[in-house]
């Protein structure tokens, strides 16, 4: 999947003269490691953060059980069995809409045409609310609305549409009628999802790092885990009572690897993979890579803010904002809400 989306958001390659030989210089020396090498927040932070998270993720009151029960041991193993088969991962993922490749591929060309655009948008209810509602928001204050789609695809622009395009190709579809564990959570879940991709963007070329790259791995990050939430209804039924402190670290081990596994199959870069990847195995003084320190910064500023604002955490306690790297206050400023209902989840049947 990611060599089309590659090939769809590159320009079209030049003709380019032969290079012309010269001698190799001689190999340098290895540089030492820097300590930006090493993990954006500690691992004592992370690990209360990530617990807190948990507990409002899953709803739960007062201190969780610490062993797991019988019905989360049914979960795990349910879900290490398909990590560990060849069962194909992106097959328990929705199918991305036939149309999107064909908008990504008219978003190639420097001279897009707008009008050819607006009309390939109009076919797709969920694509023309995100779209207007984009281009709304850039002229809050203003006075001045917009209920054109040719208008607002002029607005947005060609980096505006690839972002918001791609993002709603990977946005899942929320069966309403599913269990309780995929209607709850997963709107949670996306919710932050799509505030790191978001973050990611902004902070990216600050960092070297490709804006594009970052912003799918904070997108997907979490594609396991909503995989998951559908097992989870499977298997538990009626029973609500998940969340015990084991069953969270292993669930973050087991989608982690689920998430790496379709990343694989859908061809993304071994740098996107390779963040997620070293999210769920995270170890005190583990070295990193660059996407993967922004990754881990985002996520865990993520979750804070969430926690902030339902009240499970105070705003600058130095225990979770302390020792943090300095581009970390807008990191939190860019992980605000996302104001956009076409933003949020979809609703099975919604789309076309």
């Amino acid at each position: 999947m990611f060599q089309w989306l590659q090939q769809m958001f590159s320009r079209p390659e030049q003709a380019e003269a032969p290079p012309v030989p010269v001698a190799a210089p001689p190999a340098p020396a290895p540089a030492p490691l820097a300590p930006a090498a090493r993990s954006a927040v500690s691992f004592e932070q992370q690990d209360t953060v990530n617990r807190l998270f948990n507990h409002w993720l899953f709803g739960i009151e007062g201190e969780p059980e610490f062993d797991v029960t019988e019905v989360e041991a049914q979960v795990l193993e349910a879900l290490g069995a398909i990590v560990n088969s060849k069962q194909s991962g992106s097959a328990l993922v929705r199918r991305m809409p036939g149309m999107l490749p064909q908008l990504l591929q008219s978003l190639r060309s420097d001279t897009f045409s707008g009008a050819q655009l607006a009309r390939t948008i109009s076919s797709d209810v969920v694509l023309v609310a995100a779209v207007i509602r984009l281009a709304n928001s850039s002229l809050i204050g203003t006075g001045t609305q917009i209920t054109s789609v040719e208008h607002a695809v002029m607005l947005i622009g060609q980096e505006g549409l690839r972002h918001l395009i791609t993002s709603v190709a990977f946005r899942p579809i929320i069966d309403m009628n599913s269990g309780h564990f995929t209607r709850t959570l997963a709107p949670r879940i996306w919710d932050h999802s799509e505030r790191c991709a978001v973050a990611n963007r902004q902070l990216a070329e600050a960092m070297g790092i490709d804006p594009f790259e970052a912003f799918l791995a904070g997108l997907v990050q979490n594609v396991g885990l909503i995989v998951a939430l559908r097992i989870m209804d499977q298997v538990a039924k009626e029973d609500r009572r998940l969340g015990s402190e084991l069953f969270c670290a292993e669930l973050v081990r087991h989608t982690r690897a689920l998430t790496c596994g379709i990343g694989r199959e859908w061809h993304f870069p071994e740098t996107v993979t390779r963040a997620i990847d070293e999210q769920g195995g995270m170890k005190k003084g583990a070295v990193v890579s660059p996407l993967g320190r922004l990754l881990t910064l985002t996520d865990y500023l993520g979750k804070v803010r969430i926690l902030v604002e339902n009240n499970l955490a105070m705003f600058n306690d130095p225990a979770l904002f302390g020792s943090l790297p300095p581009h970390a206050a807008e990191a939190y400023s860019a992980l605000a809400p996302i104001d956009d209902p076409a933003a949020a989840p979809q609703e099975a049947g919604s789309a076309p």
